[in-house]
Formats: structure tokens, sequence, C-alpha cells
């Protein structure tokens, strides 16, 4: 009688036949992480919303994504994969979109469907302290009838969005190790939408700040509307310094018009932009965690700050 082989049986008892071998064997096994990641994270969800002492918690405020809305279709697949993301860091946490125009669904369906039934916390997918987030935002769900809603500061600036940008620039083609002549040729231009409002240039210039201290060159912020310096002026301003060798970062949450253009504008290198890189994802987790732990009194109930 020969001893049986107890990872066979459970093969073929299990899963009704016998052991898997080879590429068989890791396709199983894959399955089974899979499996076990699903379970893990719907028992997470469970734990989360009970205390220690076994009473259940009440429910964490919803996150509700801002985004502009493009008529470029990679705008919309980009933003979602960036909430599909957001909620595999997140599991419990229920997270919707809504857009400022262009695309469903719109911010003030999203809202009226949690109207009543949970807090909302709001977090722009907006790169600093324009129009959208001071005005659009917080009036839109002020014209939501029940909504108990808390509007987080944009994304920037932040050091997450510096890793981000760097990131690209790598992927674009940026050299990480460089000689000396090199570096004093190399520049970059931050590439942004633009805006009127000061604090949202300030915030711009401030992440331009923060990236030139990570790579070493000088790094310009720039515009495609609404501000100065545009793209084109800015590349001339650095090869009038002897900066010829001048990469693009895409400050830009998602591509669309003004990224397609600052792309075309780039004498040499362009990043892609921000999407769904992974340190976006935290971000906005670390966005929606501050507005939830500011007091009810704040005045910035409708805004928090950077």
């Amino acid at each position: 009688m020969t001893a049986s082989n107890p990872s066979r049986d459970a093969f073929s008892h299990g899963l009704g036949g016998p052991p898997p071998r080879g590429a068989d064997l890791e396709g199983h096994l894959g399955n089974a992480a899979q499996l076990l990641n699903r379970i893990a994270g719907q028992l997470g969800s469970r734990l989360a919303l009970v205390s220690p002492d076994g009473t259940r918690r009440p429910p964490p405020p919803a996150l509700v994504l801002v985004a502009h809305g493009s008529r470029d279709p990679r705008a919309l697949a980009t933003v979602r994969t960036l909430m599909e993301r957001v909620r595999e860091l997140r599991p419990h946490l229920p997270v919707h979109l809504g857009h400022i125009e262009l695309n469903e669904p719109l911010l003030g369906d999203t809202l009226a469907s949690l109207a009543g039934r949970q807090d909302t916390v709001l977090v722009p997918l907006l790169l600093g302290r324009g129009y959208h987030v001071r005005r659009d935002i917080p009036e839109t769900a002020a014209a939501v009838p029940g909504l108990n809603a808390r509007v987080a500061g944009p994304l920037g600036p932040h050091p997450l969005l510096v890793e981000t940008l760097y990131a690209r620039l790598v992927e674009a083609g940026w050299r990480t190790r460089m000689s000396d002549a090199a570096r004093r040729a190399s520049a970059v231009v931050l590439a942004s939408a633009g805006s009127r409002a000061p604090d949202s240039a300030a915030d711009t210039r401030r992440t331009a700040q923060l990236l030139a201290e990570r790579l070493g060159v000088p790094v310009v912020p720039a515009y495609a509307s609404a501000a100065a310096p545009t793209v084109p002026a800015a590349m001339r301003s650095l090869a009038a310094r002897g900066r010829h060798r001048i990469a693009v970062a895409s400050y830009f949450t998602a591509p669309g018009r003004f990224a397609t253009q600052c792309a075309e504008q780039a004498p040499w290198i362009c990043a892609r932009p921000l999407g769904d890189h992974p340190a976006m994802a935290r971000l906005v987790l670390h966005r929606y965690d501050q507005a939830v732990a500011a007091p009810e009194s704040t005045p910035e109930r409708t805004l928090i700050p950077a």
C-alpha cells in the first residue's frame, strides 16, 4: 500500500482532478491568490466597521473624486483607473466619481444620489486653488438638498505630485544620472492648464520649485491658457540662458486638449500626465483623510487647505 500525497489528494478531492503541473499549477495558484485577496478585502471591510468592543462603527464618509471632464476619451478611462487604485488601497471606503462638465456622471448627479444617505468628502482631481476648487465645486455641493459634504483641498502642491512628475519624466527618457555639462544644458518646463487665480499660480510655482530641487535643474512653470508664460515662451527664456535640452513635465491629472497641445510643443521629451500613477491614489486618500480629520467648526468646511 502506497502512502498518499497530501498535496495530490488536496488537488484531486478539492479541485476535482489530478494535480496541475507547470503553467497549469501557476494558473491555479494565481486564481487562488486572487480569491484570497478578495476574501481578505471583504473581511477587512467588515472588520473596519466594528469597534474593538464589538459595537458597529458608523460608515466612513463617502469619497467623491471630482474630475474636470474632457472630450478626450482617454481622460475618462484614466480617472476610472485611478478610482480603482483608490478602492484597492481602501477597500471598505465607498468611492464615487463626478465631473464638473463634459462627462457623465456629472458632479451634481453623483451628489444628489448620496444626499441624505451618507456624509461625503469631495476630493478635486485638480492641482491648485483655482476657480473650480474655490467656487464651482463648493457651490455645486451647497445646491444639493440634504447633502452633508466637505470639499478637500486640491492635490497640489505636494511631494507625492513631485514624485509622480519625476517618475513620468524618467519614463519619457529623462536620465537620472548625467554629466555636469548635460545638467548645465538641461531644464524642464512644467506645463499646466493655467488659471487667473493668484493662489493657483502660486501653487504651480511651488510645485516647480519642489521639482527643481528633485531634479537639480531649473524648472519653469508655463501655461496653456489664462496665464503667462506660455510653454513656447518659457522654452525661449530657458534657451536664452543656455538651456537647450528642455523637457516638458505634463502637470495635468489626465490626458486632454491642453495636455496634448503642450506635448506637441515639446522640443525634446514630454512626460505623460500624472494620471493613474500609484502615488496619485495615495495622495487622493491623504486629502480625504485631511478633510475627515478637520474640526467640524472650521471655516474651511467647504475647502480643507493643503
